[in-house]
């Protein structure tokens, strides 16, 4: 059976199995896929749930498959972490030309981060793409931009990742990223045409609603301020529990102010940075999130990329009023983030509070997109070095923020894709020691863990040389996409 699910159509069976923890993990269940019609299912379900006997997960483990649940990569051999990584390619390669489950269907095959993960993710793609380019993989590239296109095409954008679940959110815009490393690659500059009407329709989904605007308002991704510019932020659709962390998002609910407490939740999962001090308004507990309040300095700076790509994609095929609209936005966007997102006093960039019309308070490693992108001016560059040396960067690589909340995207863990942006941003601008020392703090720490457990890890403790990392909602997962990338981009 080639179906498609969707969980609210066995909302019940779902709610059930996901409150009574018969599963560890609370991804198991969205991963399932139903060996009988979902009618079916629901309808023996409720005949036999209240009688003497029933077993809830036995009835589950007879009604569902739960294909290649967890990625374990286990290796007789140690072998050295070059060859390791080139070997992991093909184990983390899936296909998935039919619907399966909550699984979308994708014309291309893709890599999937590993660990618990086996969908395609969207920002960790770009990351992924980095590896495979020196790899030498460059279908595989290809087949990557292939599947954003598809999705961009029929679902109106990338979900977080190709299950029915996250059709109500993306992930950040890496799309037009993927284009110029792509390009970059093959030296066909044809795929900005080839991919104009994807960027296009991709731009639409971001800027939607932004015309029924008034000032100081938004409405899901846009934002006016009270000076009447536009700002985006990261929105979520839905408004409910994240079928893939259910029980969790209840429990947090609990001592939660606002009815919007879920889709922050949400939003902040479009970030890619589930879960950090940065969203929250105590910069301590959950239950303050507040991500609808907030305009980003990422998303805004991806935003400019695909408006500069836009630009350029229009100016290949002559489209005169295009190429001018694009390069008009681009141009306002860049004053505007400079306007919006940089903190003078702190001389960094920080996030933009919407409703306290000020910046944020939140120290973070996204202060590295305008320099990333080469938005920042050269001073700016200097002030931001000299804060990322200071406060960000540790012996085993950059930190995400300098708080230490417990949270994931926190202190003391370092990521794979703010190690390539900081090693970017360095060398953009010059600062070329710098550089190579977040290269060789956080590959040292790669290497030393690979060593230890023969594994590549989803983030590594950048403060300690002793354990691998921790914080969030599940263990610390091994693979691993985007570490794998990052690894090979930046010893090449």
């Amino acid at each position: 059976m080639n179906t498609q699910l969707y969980i609210k159509d066995i909302q019940t069976l779902f709610d059930d199995v996901q409150r009574s923890q018969i599963f560890e993990d609370q991804k198991m269940m969205t991963d399932a896929v139903p060996l009988f019609s979902v009618s079916e299912i629901n309808k023996k379900y409720e005949n036999e749930k209240g009688s003497g006997g029933f077993d809830l997960k036995t009835f589950v483990l007879d009604h569902f498959d739960f294909l290649g649940a967890k990625i374990s990569i286990q290796r007789e051999d140690h072998l050295p972490i070059r060859q390791h990584i080139e070997k992991l390619w093909d184990e983390l390669t899936r296909t998935s030309y039919q619907a399966k489950g909550t699984l979308l269907q994708l014309p291309k095959p893709y890599i999937v981060p590993g660990g618990r993960f086996n969908e395609f993710f969207y920002w960790d793609s770009y990351f992924i793409m980095l590896g495979l380019q020196v790899s030498g993989r460059i279908e595989m590239m290809e087949n990557i931009v292939e599947n954003c296109s598809y999705l961009i095409q029929n679902v109106g954008f990338v979900p977080n990742a190709s299950r029915t679940h996250f059709l109500s959110r993306s992930q950040p815009p890496y799309f037009s990223l993927m284009l110029d490393l792509l390009v970059e690659t093959t030296q066909n500059e044809g795929l900005y045409l080839q991919y104009h009407d994807t960027l296009e329709k991709e731009y639409q989904f971001w800027t939607e609603g932004e015309n029924e605007l008034d000032n100081n308002s938004q409405i899901k991704r846009v934002a006016k301020t009270d000076k009447g510019d536009i700002l985006n932020r990261y929105y979520d659709a839905e408004n409910q529990p994240r079928p893939e962390s259910y029980l969790i998002d209840l429990e947090d609910k609990e001592g939660a102010s606002g009815d919007e407490f879920y889709r922050n939740i949400r939003s902040a999962c479009e970030s890619g940075w589930d879960f950090s001090s940065r969203w929250f308004a105590d910069e301590e507990t959950i239950q303050t999130i507040e991500t609808l309040n907030i305009a980003e300095v990422d998303v805004n700076c991806l935003l400019w990329h695909l408006e500069k790509t836009l630009a350029k994609s229009s100016a290949l095929q002559n489209l005169t009023d295009k190429e001018y609209y694009f390069t008009e936005r681009a141009e306002n966007r860049r004053r505007i983030i400079n306007a919006y997102f940089w903190d003078e006093n702190a001389k960094t960039y920080k996030d933009y509070h919407l409703k306290k019309h000020k910046k944020t308070t939140s120290e973070h490693i996204a202060a590295l997109y305008p320099l990333f992108l080469g938005l920042a001016s050269e001073e700016q560059a200097k002030a931001v070095s000299e804060t990322l040396a200071e406060k960000f960067l540790y012996k085993g690589g950059l930190v995400t923020t300098t708080k230490q909340s417990g949270q994931q995207w926190d202190l003391p863990n370092a990521w794979a894709p703010y190690q390539w942006l900081g090693f970017v941003s360095m060398t953009n601008y010059g600062f070329a020691e710098l550089a190579d020392q977040i290269k060789n703090n956080w590959c040292s720490n790669v290497e030393r863990v690979y060593n230890n457990t023969g594994k590549l890890m989803e983030k590594y403790n950048a403060l300690d040389d002793e354990t691998i990392a921790g914080g969030g909602e599940y263990p610390n997962q091994d693979g691993f996409g985007w570490t794998n990338g990052v690894y090979l981009k930046l010893k090449q």
